[in-house]
């Protein structure tokens, strides 16, 4: 009897000790950047310039020396009053990648950077302000982390652009379960996707198409083999665990009746 008591809690250790090890991560497996060297410059001469999509919404606002000029220019929603500003219209890039801008009418801005959005809007304008000033911005920027990573969800871009490695920031980073070497980033182009894949181990991580992210990105972090592993043996060893306890109880009841 006190043979099997013994033989039980020697085999909960030893599944408890299995499960740790195999849990655990290898240094490879977690660190970024591991083929960079001391003072090591990389030049990257690709620049990255966001483009508008279709479905984006955009805050367009236009002004000038003339007040009363550039008014026609700007949609408000609602009155001044009491204190209260009206709100200001965003236009939405529809399916044909066009909005309806005040005046001009349609705008074909699907493929076009903020610079390029704004250079046209000068030309259209000039005929009827003197040297306009147009502040634009896109309103509906955000990109969505998945997986292995602390915080998933989806988060507002502040600003025009963002890479990988501050979107992963955003949801508290990878956790240490997460595979580096194959970051699968989903991008929509009018309804195709393109799935591409970037190694955060690499310095070249900076070359890849998608180190700079764009709006509606979805960025997916898998399980390591240690992650997959650890689950697995889980399952495994909670069933086992309970069979142990299951005889140490048994074998504690028996000792006591006798």
């Amino acid at each position: 009897m006190f043979k099997n008591f013994k033989n039980s809690i020697q085999f909960i250790v030893v599944l408890t000790v299995l499960v740790h090890v195999t849990s655990c991560a290898s240094r490879k497996e977690v660190v970024y950047f591991q083929d960079t060297g001391n003072f090591e410059t990389l030049v990257n001469n690709s620049e990255f310039v966001s483009k508008f999509k279709v479905d984006d919404l955009v805050s367009i606002h236009v002004s000038s020396l003339n007040p009363e000029a550039s008014a026609p220019f700007n949609l408000f929603r609602g009155a001044s009053q009491g204190g209260i500003q009206a709100q200001q219209v965003d236009y939405l890039v529809d399916q044909a990648g066009e909005i309806d801008f005040p005046v001009i009418g349609k705008l074909k801005i699907e493929g076009l950077s903020p610079e390029e959005l704004r250079t046209l809007l000068r030309e259209r304008l000039s005929d009827y302000l003197k040297d306009p000033i147009i502040n634009i911005r896109l309103q509906n920027f955000t990109v969505t982390i998945l997986g292995e990573v602390r915080s998933p969800g989806t988060y507002p871009v502040n600003g025009e652009q963002i890479n990988i490695l501050e979107a992963l920031g955003l949801a508290g980073d990878l956790t240490v379960r997460g595979v580096r070497e194959n970051v699968l980033v989903i991008r929509d182009f009018n309804g195709t996707k393109v799935y591409t894949r970037i190694d955060l181990t690499s310095k070249n991580m900076v070359k890849s198409p998608v180190f700079y992210l764009t709006q509606n990105d979805v960025v997916y972090v898998e399980p390591n083999n240690s992650a997959i592993r650890s689950s697995s043996l889980n399952q495994n060893t909670s069933v086992a665990i309970s069979i142990a306890s299951l005889l140490i109880t048994s074998s504690i009841l028996i000792f006591v009746n006798r």
